[in-house]
């Protein structure tokens, strides 16, 4: 048999309320990652425990006699960790998931900016593309999530169940390596065809470029001759003079400064996303709850990176 604490804790939190959606918000998940660790926990011990059939639910002859094991566990539990770790949950630190770019080149300097206003603030960083990151967060698998944010291709969510703050604007540029003349070496205004580095078809920054490019003839000019999820990737391969690609600028400050890489566009193939911090409003984790509250405190400029 294999049983996850989180399990036992969560059927205590139901045995006591009574109710799925109150017993999400205690334990700080969304309602349907809630509903499936009680279907996990039945599955393991290959009992039904929960008499779904009633309002408010109920127990199951076989849930109230599992009930008293799993308050023993898990007041066993607690005790044991009580004496062995002198952590309260003021300082735990939050999980973050944010895109493979954004933990890269633009988390580093904007926590460390949160924290000039904040103080310290204890952090775990997981790297991961948009999509998987939408998809931890609608789990109440972590706490806040860094990413794009594009209104004409991004994948939305409701406002209500998960709030944002945008932090940061950001341009995608098309950039290429220069030739002998500091030029572009693939230029967006030359008739042949531009050797292409793409974002794969699931990125989130791949989504933007083909809305920009969808109704314009430039699409049929370009050749795709290397395909990644990550804007560093491409970075990497421009580097190496391959093609051209679309890439944010702040990860490319650096060799634009200095002509390592020059536009291989005017500004009018630029592409503007803003950046946004995201929680979700059904998760009230005591750590999160302070930090918003404390940002909504701080000056909107500050919060920009």
């Amino acid at each position: 048999m294999n049983l996850e604490t989180k399990w036992l804790e969560d059927f205590v939190a139901l045995a006591n309320t009574r109710s799925f959606s109150a017993s999400a918000r205690q334990r700080h998940v969304t309602q349907p990652a809630f509903s499936r660790r009680i279907r996990a926990l039945e599955q393991a011990v290959d009992v039904t425990l929960v008499d779904r059939s009633t309002t408010p639910v109920g127990l199951t002859p076989e849930g109230q006699l599992f009930l008293v094991t799993a308050r023993n566990l898990v007041e066993q539990l607690n005790e044991s960790l009580s004496h062995l770790r002198g952590l309260s949950i003021a300082n735990e630190a939050l999980d973050i998931v944010a895109a493979h770019s954004l933990a890269l080149s633009f988390y580093p300097p904007w926590i460390s900016r949160l924290q000039q206003g904040l103080g310290e603030l204890p952090t775990r960083l997981v790297a991961m593309n948009v999509g998987e990151a939408i998809h931890v967060l609608r789990e109440g698998n972590c706490d806040l999530m860094l990413a794009y944010y594009d209104p004409f291709a991004t994948m939305q969510l409701d406002a209500e169940v998960f709030p944002s703050f945008s932090i940061g604007k950001v341009n995608m540029l098309p950039v290429s390596l220069p030739d002998e003349r500091g030029k572009a070496k693939f230029s967006l205004q030359h008739d042949t065809s531009i050797p292409y580095l793409s974002y794969t078809q699931g990125a989130f920054l791949g989504r933007s470029v083909r809305m920009l490019l969808k109704n314009d003839p430039l699409r049929m000019k370009l050749r795709t001759v290397y395909e990644t999820a990550m804007a560093e990737g491409l970075k990497g391969m421009v580097l190496q003079g391959v093609g051209v690609a679309w890439i944010p600028d702040f990860c490319i400050r650096e060799e634009l400064k200095s002509g390592r890489l020059v536009r291989a566009g005017d500004p009018s193939w630029d592409i503007p996303l803003e950046i946004r911090l995201y929680r979700c409003s059904m998760v009230h984790k005591p750590g999160v709850e302070r930090l918003w509250r404390q940002m909504m405190k701080l000056p909107r400029d500050f919060l920009q990176a």
